[in-house]
């Protein structure tokens, strides 16, 4: 059986650009006895990737030669497991392929509704909502009244982090780039301040967003974005370091007044989903709630086409994508 996956083929040495990446047609091996054949219907492009394609992060760079990981989901085709038959849904990590063989152990089964896409477990009913919750709940711990931030707040994580906050009982103040975001946040979610970085300084926007300073920080952004909360957040104040996008890719300078930490007793702390996978059901199980209610939105920005995935995770740095992005594999007969 034949299937194409996106290979890592050199490592950046100056931008990151679809020059790095290769499709390449494979043949998938029969499952053996503990594994799955599984159809992917979404993969996954994340931030959190962008680092691996030079460096190991908290997790391995990725391997030359070798299909680029990310979480994706789909339908079993051929199941080798007790527990798991074909029809059924997982997510699973078998990264950027059309067709993927897995150890069945390290898949999630996930019951999708007509209401309720699989896809959506590439985002808020997955690591992107527990990502979120993680940060707003035990990291930064939201109450209500607070005022927060969250930057990149129409990006996967962003969005949902926003919207628990605002389920906390906080004010809410969400920043993007560009107009179509802004008014994103603002129409749709109903944040109580929004921010565009692209139409001047951010520190000047946050500060008249926000003239008594801010609780709390979830940052998602780093570098100028940081600064300006460090200067806006008031004795006590809490920072749920999440992702530095802005630095991706380059090395980072901290900020020029990281002394702030000192002088306002601020907590600032970084933080990794995969500590926290205790939390998935449970946490699953409010955000679908939310999902079911109408309080929570997530829109999905979509790229059909294996081959264009490389295009969808450059998206993230270009900032040109609302919500989650996913590639949609186009099926073809196999044989």
């Amino acid at each position: 059986m034949n299937s194409r996956e996106v290979q890592l083929v050199r490592r950046p040495t100056g931008a990151v650009d679809e020059t790095l990446f290769g499709v390449v047609e494979v043949d998938v091996p029969a499952p053996r006895e503990g594994e799955l054949l599984v159809r992917s219907v979404a993969l996954s492009a994340d931030p959190s990737m962008i680092p691996r394609l030079s460096v190991d992060t908290y997790a391995p760079a990725f391997g030359l030669g070798r299909a680029v990981e990310s979480r994706a989901v789909g339908q079993v085709v051929e199941s080798r497991a007790d527990g798991t038959a074909a029809g059924d849904w997982v997510v699973h990590g078998g990264g950027w392929r059309e067709l993927a063989v897995v150890d069945a152990a390290t898949v999630r089964r996930i019951h999708p509704s007509a209401d309720i896409g699989p896809e959506a477990w590439l985002h808020a009913l997955g690591a992107s909502g527990l990502t979120a919750a993680v940060g707003i709940d035990v990291v930064a711990r939201v109450r209500p009244g607070d005022v927060v931030w969250v930057s990149a707040a129409a990006g996967s994580v962003g969005l949902v982090a926003a919207q628990l906050a605002q389920a906390r009982g906080a004010r809410v103040i969400g920043s993007a780039g560009g107009a179509e975001k802004t008014a994103y946040l603002s129409r749709q979610v109903g944040l109580d301040a929004v921010l565009d970085h692209r139409a001047g300084p951010i520190a000047d926007q946050l500060a008249a967003a926000a003239p008594e300073g801010i609780d709390v920080y979830f940052d998602n952004v780093g570098g100028d974005h940081l600064e300006a909360a460090l200067d806006r957040l008031t004795i006590g104040g809490r920072i749920a370091a999440c992702g530095m996008i802005s630095g991706y890719g380059r090395r980072q300078t901290g900020p020029a007044n990281i002394a702030n930490v000192i002088v306002r007793r601020l907590r600032l702390e970084g933080f990794l989903v995969t500590d926290h996978l205790d939390r998935a059901a449970a946490v699953e199980a409010e955000l679908r709630e939310l999902m079911a209610g109408g309080r929570l939105r997530v829109p999905v920005t979509t790229f059909d086409g294996i081959e264009q995935a490389p295009a969808a995770l450059l998206s993230l740095l270009r900032g040109g994508n609302l919500g989650k992005t996913i590639v949609r594999p186009r099926h073809r007969s196999t044989g």
